[in-house]
């Protein structure tokens, strides 16, 4: 990019002395050369001008898009980067997939720093497309592009030393290289040993997490020296749980999505928790530490704060209560103007593992002597709406023809997993609070395999909501008693290449139909049901091997 010089005039968020003033902001050849304090100038009418936001821990492939994608839309909200864990597509294309994020990202001016993923598998209890060794893990974190470790959610194998988790963790402090934590729940010693990994002494390995759901566990990681990210995505919620830390904790927490549908993107993204935490009272000099600064200190990225010398990475937003984005700038090149993307879309090859072939209805049946009953109750899966957790209840299954099915009038529905990568059996189980009144809905993202995850009415909507996913190579579908739809998601069968715009209308499009069709009452049930694979949150989850406690780390 040519040398390019120009000025920008606004009000001046000194973050860092907490200070606010007129101000000419001078940037020569993509980097701020002078900050000029004007008090003579007029500040009725100024712009506010501060550092970019960033989304300190996300998966981008939850947003259905690729990187490339993924940034026009997230710039206009202001981010200017990501700290990004490739960990989903790794799952299912392995080195190949982590490349492929790095080589898209490096396609758009926005800055995406990459994790190497440190749990691929998650858990032996599930089949994934590929697996990551200490060999690999220690290869990748050789590379710039990869600035952490990503989420050690193998915390039982920290806790025991399994020898592969402390080689990735060791690879990483090696290089002083951050290690990002993955603890939902875990208190008392435990927590403080799987904080300290092995080195004992107080000392932090593990330094990050994103998982808490309370205050009090919040501040129990924070007593031991964690930095706690406050999540609000899609699927997970624990804004109004946490954010009144930043009362006290501002310099030690960070605000992040983790996993965020593109309909939710398109609407907003860090901007939108910086103008709730203000709502609240909350000062918006420590609102700004979290969402600006935290996230270059802690995993040293290359965004610039605003600083003589530093990287033009800023933005202009209205005021300093709802964050509305006038524009974005990265390294000096305006990206974002007024609620516009100036960043192009860019042609991206296609990179998928499926190897899956059309399921039959009778896969299906599940037969009362082959699941689990107690005194006539069987174990049913509870989903929470804003949550990854799930409850393990006990219920009277419903049965027809020897054969345990979904009950509608309790909301007891039939799920399923389809392994996509290999022939196997189907895994069956039941889960409630999808509230579905007819038809069904399936998806290609499972976390963290990826397999196929479906849940619905009767075993012939469900069959044919596995079977579009299954004829696409991967995507979401939803199939009502007189409609259907599917949203392709052709690479790794976690995103789409195509216009991110285009992709969220369709999203938002399938997610009504669901809502308002077949009755479902989350709030994000795509995201909801992705999730219901993830064996790694507590406390009863569904693989394709089979039903799993997550709190005995064993099949039910």
């Amino acid at each position: 990019m040519p040398n390019r010089s120009f000025s920008i005039t606004g009000l001046f968020v000194d973050i860092f002395r907490q200070s606010i003033y007129p101000a000419i902001v001078k940037i020569d050849n993509r980097i701020i050369a002078a900050v000029e304090r004007h008090d003579s100038l007029n500040a009725d009418q100024l712009p506010y001008i501060l550092p970019g936001f960033i989304d300190s821990h996300v998966h981008i492939e939850s947003s259905m898009l690729v990187p490339s994608e993924f940034a026009r839309l997230a710039v206009v909200h202001g981010t200017v980067a990501t700290v990004s864990d490739p960990h989903e597509i790794a799952n299912v294309c392995g080195m190949e997939g982590v490349q492929f994020m790095i080589d898209n990202s490096k396609t758009v001016p926005f800055k995406f720093n990459f994790g190497a993923p440190s749990c691929v598998p998650a858990t032996g209890f599930e089949t994934a497309g590929a697996a990551l060794s200490s060999d690999e893990v220690a290869q990748l974190l050789q590379q710039k592009e990869i600035r952490y470790l990503s989420e050690m959610m193998n915390f039982p194998g920290v806790l025991h030393g399994d020898s592969e988790v402390m080689k990735k963790i060791h690879a990483a402090l090696a290089l002083g290289k951050p290690v990002d934590g993955h603890a939902p729940g875990l208190r008392g010693s435990g927590v403080k040993a799987y904080i300290e990994a092995g080195l004992g002494d107080g000392q932090v390995a593990i330094s990050t997490d994103h998982e808490c759901f309370t205050a009090e566990e919040a501040l129990e990681k924070l007593g031991y020296g964690m930095k706690i990210l406050i999540r609000e995505g899609s699927a997970a919620r624990n804004f109004e749980a946490l954010a009144p830390l930043l009362h006290t904790h501002a310099r030690r927490m960070m605000f992040c999505s983790d996993d965020k549908h593109p309909d939710s993107l398109a609407a907003g993204h860090i901007n939108t928790l910086c103008a709730r935490a203000v709502a609240k009272g909350i000062d918006v000099f420590n609102v700004l530490q979290a969402a600006c600064i935290n996230p270059v200190e802690h995993y040293q990225l290359e965004v610039g704060l605003l600083r003589q010398g530093d990287p033009a990475d800023f933005i202009l937003v209205k005021d300093l209560k709802d964050f509305e984005v006038l524009q974005t700038y990265i390294n000096g090149l305006l990206v974002a103007d007024h609620g516009r993307t100036l960043i192009a879309s860019v042609d991206t090859p296609v990179v998928n593992n499926f190897n899956c072939q059309p399921i039959d209805a009778a896969a299906l049946a599940v037969p009362v002597n082959s699941y689990p009953a107690t005194n006539g109750l069987i174990p049913v899966m509870e989903a929470l709406d804003g949550q990854l957790i799930t409850n393990r209840l006990q219920l009277p299954g419903k049965i027809a023809d020897g054969n345990y099915v979904s009950d509608t009038g309790n909301d007891i529905l039939k799920i399923v997993v389809v392994n996509r990568y290999s022939p196997a059996p189907v895994a069956k189980a039941f889960i409630r609070n999808f509230g579905l009144k007819q038809g069904a809905l399936a998806s290609s993202i499972a976390h963290d395999s990826h397999n196929i995850v479906a849940v619905g009415t009767d075993d012939a909507a469900i069959t044919r909501a596995v079977n579009l996913v299954i004829e696409s190579q991967g995507g979401v579908s939803a199939v009502g008693n007189d409609v259907e739809k599917l949203l392709p998601m052709p690479v790794a069968g976690l995103m789409s290449a195509e216009d991110g715009y285009a992709v969220a209308d369709a999203y938002t499009a399938i997610d009504a139909l669901v809502k308002e069709q077949l009755g479902s009452r989350l709030g994000a049930p795509f995201m909801t049901l992705s999730f219901m694979a993830l064996l790694v949150i507590p406390h009863l989850k569904l693989s394709d091997k089979g039903l799993f406690d997550g709190d005995t780390f064993s099949f039910v």
